[in-house]
């Protein structure tokens, strides 16, 4: 595209992005009924970055479903309703939603699986109206952490919050009876000095860091 319209003025929309396994066993093959779990979480958290990372060329993305069906964001069972972890991501990343895209570049190790590999992490930026940095992170690897070195250039850090979703097991998901056994919890494990950050992610999580500027 880039080449075809160096002037971008055509914008892409991605259309029903999302997982498709199999269904649950007992239910309706046709309805596409899957449960979501940690895993989920990881391909929404990562292609979202992805998304933000293009956000000059990428003017809008669906999810495929968003109730009941594939990755979807809501589960239902008669009155019941419980929000499953790719809706926690959603509710994560919204601290990037009508803020600038900040570029970001980064070099890190590789996942490697079945003689395929791809980044071990996914990174996108960006900066609020108030000047507060929203940073998300994935860490796709399934059993190693991974140390991340953060220079953030042109600013000078005062505070920083962040929040986790993460689990012991990959296939870890909220069922009826436990709706809330996958939910952000608070996330502390990095240091600021000066305009530095150092972060340590846990193996399979997605991580968002809000990072407040001195001067703002």
């Amino acid at each position: 595209m880039d080449r075809h319209d160096p002037a971008k003025r055509i914008g892409m929309i991605i259309d029903e992005w999302g997982t498709w396994f199999d269904v649950e066993p007992g239910t309706n093959p046709g309805f596409l009924y899957q449960q979501n779990t940690l895993r989920n979480a990881l391909v929404a958290g990562l292609s979202l970055n992805i998304f933000n990372a293009h956000a000059e060329r990428v003017h809008m993305t669906n999810i495929v479903q968003t109730i009941n069906v594939l990755q979807a964001m809501i589960l239902t069972e008669g009155p019941k309703m419980l929000r499953t972890p790719t809706y926690h991501v959603f509710e994560m990343y919204k601290v990037h939603q009508d803020a600038t895209l900040l570029p970001s570049h980064f070099e890190c190790g590789t996942y490697d699986m079945t003689n395929k590999k791809i980044p071990q992490l996914s990174v996108s930026a960006s900066r609020s109206e108030n000047g507060t940095i929203n940073l998300s992170l994935c860490n796709l690897y399934h059993e190693n952490d991974a140390d991340l070195n953060c220079e953030l250039r042109g600013t000078s850090v005062s505070s920083a919050s962040g929040r986790i979703l993460t689990s012991a097991k990959m296939d870890t998901l909220n069922t009826f009876k436990e709706p809330d056994k996958l939910v952000p919890n608070t996330f502390g494990d990095f240091k600021l000095a000066k305009n530095r950050l150092a972060i340590k992610l846990p193996a399979k999580s997605v991580v968002v860091l809000e990072i407040r500027d001195l001067k703002k």
